[in-house]
């Protein structure tokens, strides 16, 4: 599971990093505008490979990489595992599974949270349902769930397993409060998300469809989804040390490494993920290596798939006729992402929670799986980046790039198609009814074109800082990278989706979205000197009575604007209390916390009396205008005016008044 701008049970290496780093830069130029046939830029000298894949050169390497790497960033233990030709070629621990308690970590025994690592395993369980004919990868789900969910279109397995059901995100439930028990069925029908998209055109990753996905598991097989997956998938690959019984079962509780956000702070409490299909696994090093192992065809314990499942899951799950253009670029299989690199086929999956993150990917061709893991953030993030470069420096060591294909877009269409794509974007992976709207606009993915034909894309989730060259009609790769974007155009040739990765796309951020938060931070500040003004103003009025008394002139009465501004004060001050507590609301949503649904109606009734402050305002404006108050009076007017309209504007776009408050 994963939440755009927060805690998150998560997907791949590029999404993880990019919540560390929170930036994104996209194509870069070549070739003159003018030249009729392509000419690209030299391509990048590839990684020589280092090493030899065997157990003394990779604990060689890891030996170098994760210690020190753990020791400065503030993490506090890390496991790691490699498979290769069959056999476990090495599983490792680093660093303390308990820093309290001094206790090392040992691959073999210490259980670490793996966050969406867990979505491939409930895979894998739907597909032996699917292998026994028992469902259908493309029969809708309600058949098999009994459960009425309020969507315009039917939803399939195949949807459900390449994140392109069209669910929006949500954000309740994530983490439950620690050792509350968890009902799957409830956490699915309680507050579904909405479908935004057609099934099967739109990538968006969705901890809610694969939690569906593992509902369909418990529905089929009529017992919990944790004794299922424990059964006939964790038993049967030797995974004896591994569960997604939340929480621990006695056994288990005393081996699980404790999660900190650095190693200097505390622990945080076990984390009850709300639904379990998504991210509620736990296992260690080694039983993640037995896992490999049975995705590559050489079973530890017993065969949990046939090969041809296995392929089927590592194949592309939908093709052009749903996605268009954007088949051209990464597809999701059923559960894996694909996360090839050098020209070499690579499927993996990522994962996040509060504190533990990691990532497992396989090479299939080449027999070869790596796992990691983190059971820290780290100082400043340092536990994505590290992860980052664990991946690619086992990539570049022991299995190098090849040497990148040479562009087939001449340098006038690579211009044009640079320009086209300039624009602000907004991940489809979002909140799209709720208040939580706010989460695409307030930070923007911002494309510029840069020597004449390549784009920057500005910092944003979900897409790490890169720069992409266009290397076929409307595909971009990444210069020194791995990274590939794939464009989908509507009837009139702009730019509608922009496929980065397997279940992720950029969408062009509308104009209404755009203008939102700048109009919603202009009308704050306008509104916050007019309350700031009350006081100021009332003390000055105060002064110039008194004095005007004890010279002993004449008090002016009151005028018939005191009311209309008296009244637009206090509707400045509702405003500016209520956008502080709607902060308070996104920091506290955001971070997993509990909210009481109290606290958001007290910041829509404030911000409902600043909307309303606008009729407050024009009477004022009006007042002051028919009793020429002056110049300087009629002006600030106005300006408070605005003020209360740009307030309006952006709670009216980023749905701040909405009455259903489900997120």
């Amino acid at each position: 599971m994963e939440v755009p701008v927060v805690t998150q049970l998560s997907a791949t290496p590029r999404r993880r990093t990019a919540l560390a780093a929170l930036g994104v830069v996209v194509l870069t130029a070549l070739g003159a505008c003018g030249a009729a046939e392509p000419s690209p830029s030299p391509p990048p000298t590839p990684p020589v490979a280092t090493g030899e894949l065997t157990r003394a050169d990779v604990d060689g390497w890891l030996d170098r990489t994760i210690p020190a790497a753990i020791e400065t960033g503030r993490i506090a233990g890390a496991t790691v595992s490699v498979v290769h030709d069959g056999e476990i070629l090495t599983s490792r621990g680093f660093g303390e599974a308990d820093v309290a308690g001094g206790t090392a970590v040992d691959p073999e025994t210490t259980l670490f949270r793996v966050g969406s690592v867990s979505k491939v395993v409930t895979a894998t369980a739907v597909m032996q349902l699917v292998e026994r004919g028992e469902v259908d990868l493309d029969t809708d789900v309600e058949q098999y769930t009994g459960l009425d969910l309020p969507h315009e279109h039917p939803v399939t397995l195949r949807h459900l397993l390449s994140h392109t059901p069209g669910y929006e995100e949500r954000a309740a439930g994530l983490i439950g409060a620690p050792g509350v028990a968890v009902d799957l069925r409830q956490a699915l029908v309680e507050d579904p998300p909405a479908q935004v998209y057609e099934p099967g055109t739109t990538p968006a990753y969705s901890n809610y469809g694969n939690a569906l996905a593992g509902y369909v598991v418990e529905a089929v097989s009529g017992m919990p989804f944790e004794d299922y997956v424990d059964q006939n998938v964790l038993a049967p690959a030797g995974m004896t040390s591994s569960t997604f019984a939340q929480p621990l079962p006695d056994g288990l509780a005393a081996r699980v490494a404790q999660g900190y956000p650095t190693s200097d702070d505390a622990p945080i409490p076990f984390e009850m993920v709300g639904t379990p299909p998504a991210g509620a696994l736990s296992s260690t090093a080694t039983d993640m290596a037995r896992f490999m192992l049975a995705h590559l065809g050489h079973p530890t314990g017993e065969e949990i798939l046939s090969d041809a499942t296995r392929e089927l899951m590592r194949e592309p799950a939908l093709d052009a006729s749903t996605l268009g253009s954007l088949a051209s670029g990464p597809r999701m299989g059923l559960g894996w992402f694909d996360e090839s690199r050098h020209g070499r086929a690579v499927v993996g999956h990522g994962g996040d929670t509060t504190a533990f993150h990691s990532h497992l990917q396989l090479w299939p061709e080449d027999g070869t799986g790596l796992y990691v893991s983190f059971s820290s953030t780290g100082a400043d993030g340092a536990a994505h980046l590290l992860r980052e470069e664990v991946l690619d420096g086992f990539a570049d060591r022991y299995f190098p790039a090849e040497v990148a294909t040479p562009s087939t877009v001449d340098a006038a269409t690579r211009a044009e198609h640079a320009q086209a794509l300039a624009g602000r974007y907004e991940s489809t992976r979002g909140f799209h009814t709720t208040f939580l709207t706010v989460a695409g606009p307030l930070q923007p993915i911002t494309a510029e074109v840069v020597e004449g034909d390549r784009v920057r894309f500005s910092a944003g989730v979900g897409l790490l800082p890169a720069v992409y060259e266009e290397v076929e009609p409307w595909v971009f790769h990444e210069v020194d990278g791995h990274g590939v974007l794939a464009v989908r155009t509507d009837a009139e040739g702009e730019v509608e989706l922009v496929g980065f990765d397997s279940a992720m796309s950029l969408m062009p951020l509308t104009t209404g979205r755009a203008v939102a938060v700048p109009a919603l931070a202009a009308g704050a500040v306008v509104l916050l000197l007019t309350a700031i003004a009350w006081p100021v103003g009332a003390v000055v009025r105060r002064v110039r009575a008194r004095r005007e008394r004890a010279r002993g002139d004449v008090v002016p009465a009151r005028t018939p604007v005191r009311l209309p501004r008296t009244l637009t004060r206090v509707a400045a001050l509702s405003a500016v209390l209520g956008l502080l507590v709607w902060g308070y609301v996104l920091v506290t949503v955001l971070s997993t916390a509990p909210l009481a649904e109290a606290v958001i109606r007290v910041a829509q009734g404030l911000t409902a009396l600043g909307v309303l402050g606008f009729l407050v305002a024009v009477w004022r404006l009006t007042a002051e205008v028919r009793t020429r108050t002056g110049w300087f009076r009629v002006t600030t007017a106005a300006v408070v005016l605005l003020g209360f309209v740009a307030l309006s504007i952006g709670a009216n776009e980023l749905l701040l008044l909405s009455p259903d408050i489900t997120y």
